[in-house]
């Protein structure tokens, strides 16, 4: 399942051809593809294309449903560095007590919780990818696109706001209403993780995202407010003290 130049790889009831073995070196392995089915067949993937972002922990295609295009984040079954770094965002979430030590259930334990903070957030009003659907390590979403078809909108750290104090007011209040409302820290917070559709902002990668009741969200959360701040003041913003901003959230 995948883009190869020249061919489209359609849905089937069954996996019937070998190609779809050959597309994206590790990637595409046995249980990927029964996830991606699954996804076919509940109408959420129709057609697969290429990579448009990679790394050591997903790839991301552009891909479509019936109804236009999409992401879908497939989340690499790797090695215990996966483990090493990400169980710090799930060990003491109350959402998530019982963790399982296998490589394979973490990644699928990941997959859905960025899925659920993707949703809640959503929810909140929160500027995110909408969430489709999810599978085992692949997840389905909205393909933020640059007014191009299969190009993504880019990083706010490779195009920054036209106006970068309405910008900040703007992730400011994205950040009141994923603690108040959400329940949620973002723990990823920074440049990297926004993009910049037309001067429209969207937060980006979920996955890290811990509820407020997790034992390290204020340290998160503060980190989150500093990679913000930091940004936005050297595109000539003047900030309060991130500390400021932090007492007035957790006191929501």
């Amino acid at each position: 399942m995948g883009d190869i130049p020249g061919r489209r790889v359609k849905s089937s009831k069954r996996i019937k051809d070998s190609r779809l073995f050959e597309v994206v070196e590790e990637v595409f392995d046995y249980h990927t593809l029964m996830a991606l089915y699954h996804l076919i067949n509940r109408g959420f993937i129709r057609i697969m294309y290429g990579v448009v972002a990679s790394g050591k922990e997903a790839r991301i295609y552009w891909a479509e449903s019936e109804k236009g295009d999409i992401a879908v984040k497939i989340f690499l079954v790797l090695t215990a560095e996966f483990r090493k770094g990400r169980l710090k965002y799930i060990e003491g979430d109350p959402r998530f007590k019982k963790v399982s030590k296998d490589i394979k259930d973490l990644v699928k334990i990941w997959c859905s919780k960025e899925y659920r903070n993707m949703l809640k957030a959503y929810e909140a009003g929160v500027r995110v990818p909408k969430p489709y659907a999810y599978k085992d390590n692949v997840l389905v979403m909205e393909f933020i696109d640059s007014g191009e078809r299969g190009k993504p909108a880019p990083l706010i750290k490779d195009v920054p706001p036209e106006d970068p104090n309405k910008a900040f007011d703007e992730i400011k209040e994205y950040l009141r209403r994923l603690y108040a409302e959400a329940n949620l820290v973002h723990a990823d917070l920074s440049e990297y993780n926004i993009m910049n559709k037309d001067e429209e902002l969207v937060i980006i990668d979920w996955g890290s995202a811990v509820h407020r009741n997790h034992p390290h969200a204020g340290e998160f959360l503060l980190r989150d407010i500093k990679n913000i701040f930091n940004f936005f003041s050297r595109l000539g913003v003047k900030t309060e003290e991130p500390e400021e901003f932090y007492s007035e959230l957790i006191k929501l």
